[in-house]
């Protein structure tokens, strides 16, 4: 199994704000859904209870919670991320997607990174990735866009794999 990260990052590393994204960039969000589709995803119940629309189509939805009672229709609930990976070992590509906790647990195993990387700065910022030794990672894909209509920021889309 390939294991891959997945997240949009502001200029200092901001993920998110008041229990959501840090701003709104349809670009990233197809993208997103182009790159996750049709693969398994994992997140913390926080991320899960951000989500608009409950669980994502088209994707096996886990969520990591330690409230064993804890049910959500669609979803495949796991108590720790190591248990849920165990239950992946099968999958080609599983993609981590949030939040701050769980990011912190998979980026010393993830295989691949998936980053917005977003040109802006969100001051009022609660949720942040950690930091990334990209000692460890070789940059193999960038793609940059300007600010447009739809997008009120500039941001790239890069691709890491470990090195």
């Amino acid at each position: 199994m390939i294991l891959s990260v997945i997240a949009a990052v502001g200029r200092n590393g901001e993920i998110g704000r008041n229990g959501g994204l840090l701003c709104h960039l349809p670009s990233d969000l197809k993208h997103f859904k182009a790159i996750t589709s049709c693969h398994p995803v994992i997140m913390g119940r926080k991320t899960f209870e951000s989500l608009p629309t409950g669980t994502l189509p088209n994707r096996r939805n886990i969520v990591i919670s330690r409230n064993i009672d804890l049910k959500i229709e669609g979803a495949e609930i796991y108590p720790s991320l190591d248990y849920a990976l165990i239950k992946l070992l099968t999958t080609e590509e599983t993609f981590i997607i949030g939040g701050a906790q769980i990011y912190e647990q998979a980026l010393p195993i993830a295989d691949k990174l998936y980053l917005t990387k977003i040109y802006a700065d969100f001051p009022d910022a609660d949720i942040f990735f950690p930091p990334i030794d990209f000692s460890f990672w070789q940059e193999t894909s960038r793609e940059t866009f300007p600010a447009d209509e739809a997008n009120r920021y500039p941001f790239s889309f890069f691709e890491y794999e470990r090195r």
